[in-house]
């Protein structure tokens, strides 16, 4: 099982990365999404599986029959942020087939199918919206919807899905596939440092905070950066970066995050004063009070500084997803398939797991990362860890698939 593991993980790693800055370009429908895709399809038929994409150009690779119901799943996804780390995502792949391969070699005998799945476009890089894949698939995200997603090129999503071989026509609600699925197990490097603090290789999930993104539109009045006096100026730079530092406030109050990550500037030259900066606020918080104050807050304070520079100010919520308590009944399974030792912790990152979770029965195991760095080139996990967490997720898939 681990020379399968290292295998793969080798034969994956060259995928959409950058020379430059040693992270993952991994964007959605892009020559990069389809060396992965093809990478996938070759360890699943390597593996004797059975693969196909669904109408939301989500992956699957089926061990039994897939309408047999009652079906056991696996994986993650294979994107990236921009300039990502290399286990955001493709520990969760890489492990499934590897936690396969480790099942038959301990020759288990299998009572119900079982899959491993490749969600598309669930980190959002290129269209803005995350977890597109499973959204789509649940019901989340209705076609018309996504057909609204552009990227920063102004090409929509149908457009790059047609220039990438699918048919975007087909995009929609997959209930009979969701019918399919008994159970839904996820398993990701955590992003964060708790299993290193507690000295444990590998944990389970017990929920995701809510959270969201948020467009910010601050529209002042293009002017000479030299020749505009500063008393004469409507700069909306100046309220952006007042609400950057609110931001950060409110947070701190709450015991919660909050973090502008993205910003275009108009008409974006140095000697100029901005007519529009559009910042993207990312917000999450452990419960739903504590995240509709931070929010509240930093639109009010936004909205003052607005409104003290002569700046307007437009708010889109582009996205949101409420708490997710994963089944308890799944994760107390998933502990006690662990030997009841493995710690249960919660997380701010959202997940294809998150998503599903109101269609199908979800749980999420962690493997340990020792820095907590994640959504960078720095992103790391030990080789033990990793060979710890395919060991864990066998055990989990022979409780629930074989037994």
């Amino acid at each position: 099982m681990s020379d399968s593991f290292h295998a793969m993980w080798r034969s994956l790693r060259p995928h959409g990365r950058s020379a430059a800055s040693g992270g993952y370009r991994r964007y959605a429908w892009t020559g990069a999404d389809a060396d992965c895709r093809l990478w996938f399809r070759m360890q699943a038929e390597a593996r004797r599986l059975d693969v196909e994409t669904d109408r939301n150009g989500n992956q699957w690779a089926w061990l039994g029959d897939p309408t047999a119901g009652d079906a056991v799943v696996t994986g993650s996804h294979l994107d990236s942020v921009p300039d990502g780390g290399a286990f955001d995502g493709p520990l969760g792949v890489v492990s499934a087939f590897a936690a396969l391969d480790e099942l038959r070699a301990r020759g288990a005998s299998f009572r119900r199918p079982l899959a491993v799945v490749n969600f598309g476009d669930e980190e959002g890089a290129r269209f803005g919206l995350a977890c597109v894949g499973s959204r789509l698939t649940s019901g989340q995200l209705t076609k018309e919807k996504a057909y609204e997603l552009r990227d920063a090129d102004g090409i929509t999503l149908p457009q790059a899905m047609e220039a990438a071989g699918h048919d975007p026509e087909t995009i929609g609600e997959d209930r009979e596939r969701l019918d399919r699925i008994g159970a839904f197990v996820e398993l990701h490097v955590e992003q964060g440092r708790a299993l290193d603090l507690s000295g444990d290789a590998v944990g389970v999930a017990s929920a995701i905070w809510p959270h969201g993104r948020w467009r910010y539109d601050f529209h002042g009045e293009a002017n000479h950066a030299g020749t505009t006096r500063l008393v004469d100026r409507r700069d909306p730079m100046l309220t952006y970066a007042e609400t950057v530092l609110a931001a950060r406030r409110e947070a701190e109050l709450a015991g919660a995050v909050a973090t502008f990550g993205k910003i275009s500037v108009e008409p974006n030259g140095v000697n100029a004063i901005p007519s529009l900066v559009r910042g993207w606020l990312d917000a999450r918080a452990a419960d739903q009070d504590a995240l509709d104050a931070v929010i509240a807050g930093i639109e009010t304070a936004a909205r003052d500084k607005a409104a003290a520079h002569g700046v307007d100010l437009a708010v889109v919520r582009e996205s949101f997803t409420p708490v997710v308590e994963f089944r308890h009944a799944l994760r107390d399974e998933l502990v006690r398939l662990l030997g009841g030792k493995a710690p249960v912790l919660g997380t701010g990152a959202g997940h294809d797991a998150g998503i599903l979770s109101a269609s199908v029965p979800t749980a999420m195991l962690f493997v340990r990362n020792p820095t907590g760095v994640s959504h960078s080139p720095a992103e790391f996990a030990a080789e033990d860890d990793c060979v710890a967490g395919v060991l864990a997720l066998a055990d989990v898939l022979e409780g629930l698939a074989c037994h």
